[in-house]
């Protein structure tokens, strides 16, 4: 049913999202699909690296250390944007197409008082209204 899996991972914050980690492995096993993790980053310095290259090294790790410790096929992709804040949904929706994604498994932010102003926006609602894929959040 499912060929690739894309699941959006931010380094610095995998203690935030095993959930999402074992769901999407869970069903990559099922489904004998390729699990593609990919992360959005800004050109500048960051918590997981310090340059886009180094992200792009420590994210094929971790891609392969997952393959290698659930047995399945996995990938990575960096994608670089100069404004993450402003163009992440775009960049997410850009990197479905060209994977040739069919299902996105992606956590979610807690609800709280930037959702209840408005201040926050939700990335995956955003992706399942622009998206021909089928988008699993995880909360």
């Amino acid at each position: 049913m499912y060929s690739k899996i894309l699941v959006p991972v931010d380094l610095s914050h995998l203690e935030k999202m095993p959930k999402t980690l074992e769901t999407a492995i869970d069903i990559a096993k099922h489904y004998n699909s390729i699990l593609c993790y990919v992360t959005i980053t800004n050109t500048t310095p960051g918590a997981a690296a310090h340059n886009p290259k180094e992200l792009a090294e420590k994210l094929q790790e971790f891609a392969e250390e997952q393959g290698k410790s659930h047995g399945i096929k996995t990938q990575s992709r960096v994608i670089e944007t100069p404004d993450t804040a402003v163009e992440l949904d775009d960049r997410l929706l850009d990197v479905i197409k060209e994977t040739g994604a069919d299902l996105v498994v992606m956590a979610s932010h807690p609800p709280g008082t930037g959702d209840r102003l408005h201040i926050l926006h939700s990335n995956a609602a955003r992706l399942v209204k622009q998206s021909d894929v089928s988008i699993f959040v995880v909360r």
